[in-house]
């Protein structure tokens, strides 16, 4: 059983360095529209049983091209949605850089709750669940070789890769996921294994299925001067790949 996670293409709040979060009317810029068109060639070995994604339109217009080659009807799933940024929503990221909650978003993510929005852990909780749900569902439908995809955030996807690499979420901002780069997590009885990981351009062959006959047994800114993010900080919503 192996998902392949997907991050939407750049968006237009990407470029604008904002956070989007869950506002409404951020799409795909036109290199996020190129990374999408590529996502289909790149996917193009790979017998895939399903499309889920979250049900931002960001990530619509990610799946799009793919949905159409494949004849398949992506499914949404609520629980692949985008962080409830709260009040931070919409916000620049260099306006965000100075909020005390920065400090622990970067450093101790578990405990970050975002004011009139959701804490970080609460997100991870609803995204594994989700994933290891489909997972098993698609297993039984499909068999235990099944591949399918799940377009979701930077975030969300962090979140989920976290757990399967058995890693504490305060550690997840150590992990890097730029838009329309694809990780991939293959579940197992016992555990998961990541073998890709914000991968960008790297053949997928080796997921191709084996017939069944032939499988083998930050400094602190001075006081007149505004806070800037220093380069180990991790970008709420994801990096933007610019």
């Amino acid at each position: 059983m192996t998902v392949i996670l997907l991050r939407h293409g750049r968006s237009t709040s990407n470029t604008a360095g904002t956070l989007a979060g869950r506002s409404d009317g951020v799409e795909l810029d036109d290199l996020g529209r190129e990374q999408a068109e590529r996502v289909v060639a790149r996917l193009e070995v790979l017998p895939l049983a399903a499309i889920v994604r979250s049900p931002l339109l960001r990530c619509e217009q990610t799946v799009a091209p793919l949905a159409a080659a494949r004849e398949l009807e992506p499914v949404v799933e609520d629980r692949l949605l985008e962080v409830d940024y709260g009040e931070w929503t919409g916000k620049p990221i260099k306006d965000l850089v100075g909020e005390p909650l920065w400090k622990v978003v970067q450093q101790h993510p578990s405990a970050a709750v975002f004011p009139g929005g959701e804490g970080l852990a609460d997100v991870q909780i609803r995204a594994v669940r989700a994933i290891r749900e489909i997972d098993a569902r698609l297993a039984a439908e499909h068999g235990a070789d099944v591949l399918w995809v799940a377009c979701s955030h930077g975030d969300v996807i962090k979140s989920v890769l976290a757990d399967a690499l058995g890693s504490h979420l305060d550690q997840f901002q150590r992990i890097v996921v730029d838009p329309a780069s694809i990780s991939v997590v293959r579940y197992t009885e016992t555990r998961p294994f990541v073998h890709r990981l914000g991968d960008l351009g790297g053949d997928l062959t080796q997921f191709v299925p084996t017939p069944p006959a032939e499988t083998d047994t930050t400094a602190e800114a001075p006081s007149d001067q505004a806070p800037t993010a220093s380069e180990s900080d991790a970008v709420p919503g994801g990096s933007t790949g610019q």
